[in-house]
């Protein structure tokens, strides 16, 4: 199991695939870079794609403290210098599109581009809501939540699918074995300061993703980031909501990898 050592955090990561180009890939909040599979995937053909845990997720350690999106921003960028791979295509969903956008704007020496994926520049707007969410699992576990959690997540199309019956099951699965020590990153992402100020000193090319049944981060929040990263390029994902890249993934790897050969074309 590749682990390595940064900021007094074991960190798990898996690096798939030998181009000469690197993807690396931040997941969002109660997944894992396993969200990332049908990704890695299709990428790793002619890219090297490497996704990791972030701290208390997945199978990096649970540490003390240490949740907030800047710590997880100097995680990040040491991840990428102690691996020796910048500057790489960052793509970050959600949660890790908080530290996609820290990156870029603090440090574009690593990041060749950015993929912003169902995320937010702004405060977390729902901060009442998720607090009683993760006062419940604190208390009960995350089984408790497992309904109201799918339906933030999970897009109402892939959620009445019959045909994905199983499939939901397998990431309805995957959201409650999280243990109660997830509540330390919820805590992290609900308390998130904003980086609107930022999104200006990001000058690298910048694909949005967003759902168009996103309940989590809607919309009108990538349309914000959009408007304020100068070149970047918008893209819907029809019929999907807050974890586009399960549920439409044929239209997100289409989409990125439109986006990539435009960067890499010489």
């Amino acid at each position: 199991m590749p682990t390595i050592t940064i900021n007094d955090c074991q960190y798990y990561y898996e690096i798939q695939g030998r181009g000469e180009e690197t993807i690396m890939l931040s997941h969002g909040l109660l997944w894992s870079g396993k969200m990332f599979h049908k990704q890695v995937e299709h990428f790793k053909v002619n890219y090297r794609v490497i996704t990791y845990d972030h701290r208390g997720q997945g199978r990096t350690e649970v540490t003390k403290n240490g949740y907030d999106m800047d710590q997880l921003y100097e995680d990040t960028v040491m991840l990428i210098e102690r691996l020796n791979v910048g500057p790489v295509h960052f793509g970050g969903l959600s949660m890790g599109g908080f530290v996609a956008m820290r990156l870029a704007a603090r440090r574009p020496d690593l990041v060749k581009s950015l993929i912003l994926m169902e995320t937010s520049a702004q405060p977390e707007p729902f901060t009442f809501k998720y607090n009683l969410l993760k006062t419940m699992v604190k208390f009960f576990g995350v089984k408790s939540v497992e309904k109201p959690v799918m339906k933030i997540m999970f897009g109402e199309t892939f959620l009445n699918d019959p045909d994905r019956d199983d499939e939901m099951s397998e990431w309805a699965t995957a959201l409650t074995n999280n243990k109660k020590s997830i509540t330390k990153a919820v805590t992290g992402v609900i308390e998130r300061k904003g980086v609107e100020s930022e999104l200006g000193n990001i000058s690298c090319p910048t694909l949005i993703l967003v759902g168009n049944e996103d309940k989590a981060t809607v919309p009108a929040k990538a349309e914000f980031i959009h408007q304020n990263i100068m070149g970047a390029t918008l893209v819907y994902i029809e019929n999907a909501g807050h974890t586009a890249c399960i549920e439409e993934p044929e239209q997100y790897n289409a989409a990125i990898a439109n986006f990539l050969e435009g960067v890499t074309r010489p």
